[in-house]
């Protein structure tokens, strides 16, 4: 697969293909139907299946930091979107140039001039272009005139609900995790690799492989069982997702400590997969009692992967 990012580095090569476009944010099963629909056309047509996404997104883009938590990170949605066959992903920046394209701007300088788009799968809420002028007609309009077809996502439904990032998002931050995995149409997980931490958990006797988050914000909070894998490795253990109270922390963290496992893992990447909740994060009352209560969660999800309950 190939990742291009910008409109700038477009090329002639690039020119002809069955496209969609949006967040793709956890690649879930109603996206994985759109990708499904954009790969039968692109194999009827023998055209490359591209799938147009923003970096940052654009809520993102207009509300920072009050914007809802990411379901994947950028990386790993890309790694998603390969694994679903993808042939191309065009990555736009979503900056003060994109937002402020006519939505004519917009068809003629990346569906016509840098994709040349044979057939566009796209919502028919989808809206584009300087204050969200241009919509699902104006394509099909833009489409009869200029040769290229356009057609409505299939939806997918769970319990007669529309699969979406903001259900799963919902799930996620109830601690549904059974939802999230059947709307997902996998366990959730967090990928990224292990960066030096402050050390805290080796002082307490309880080392943790913290996952460097950048930017991403995770929408699950709280201590978890989990299982993790890398390459050359699969371990259980359990781990914390916040704001480490406690220690002040300032920045959300992902630590996992690893059952019956002593090994340097930094910068190793890794897959955190989320089995169960265990409990809420909070502050206690010094280390002392911090290490008390992770000996507990401990003890609590040794069991469950021993019995598979709480």
């Amino acid at each position: 697969m190939e990742l291009i990012r910008g409109l700038h580095n477009l090329r002639d090569k690039h020119k002809g293909c069955v496209a969609t476009i949006g967040n793709f944010d956890g690649v879930h099963l109603g996206h994985q139907q759109v990708l499904a629909q954009v790969l039968r056309k692109g194999k009827e047509l023998g055209l490359p299946a591209v799938v147009i996404i923003f970096e940052p997104q654009p809520r993102e883009f207009f509300s920072g930091n009050q914007a809802p938590p990411r379901l994947t990170r950028f990386d790993e949605k890309v790694r998603l979107l390969k694994a679903n066959g993808v042939d191309r992903v065009l990555c736009l920046t979503f900056n003060e140039r994109l937002r402020t394209m006519s939505a004519d701007q917009f068809v003629d300088e990346l569906l016509l001039k840098g994709l040349a788009v044979r057939h566009f799968v796209v919502g028919d809420d989808f809206r584009f272009g300087c204050d969200r002028s241009g919509d699902y007609n104006m394509l099909r309009q833009s489409g009869e005139r200029y040769g290229f077809s356009v057609v409505n996502t299939e939806t997918f439904d769970v319990d007669g609900e529309r699969v979406s990032s903001t259900r799963i998002r919902a799930a996620l931050q109830s601690n549904d995790l059974l939802l999230a995995e059947r709307l997902l149409g996998r366990p959730y997980r967090v990928t990224g690799r292990i960066m030096h931490g402050q050390q805290l958990g080796r002082t307490i006797g309880v080392p943790t492989a913290n996952v460097r988050m950048h930017r991403f914000h995770c929408p699950l909070n709280g201590v978890y069982a989990v299982t993790v894998t890398g390459k050359n490795l699969s371990a259980q253990g359990v781990a914390n997702v916040g704001m480490r109270p406690t220690v002040n922390g300032k920045q959300p963290v992902l630590e996992a400590h690893l059952f019956d496992l002593d090994s340097d893992l930094y910068g190793q990447l890794l897959s955190v997969e989320f089995k169960a909740f265990i409990r809420p994060e909070k502050k206690f009352e010094g280390l002392e009692k911090l290490k008390q209560q992770i000996e507990i969660d401990i003890q609590q999800v040794r069991n469950y992967f021993l019995t598979g309950a709480l």
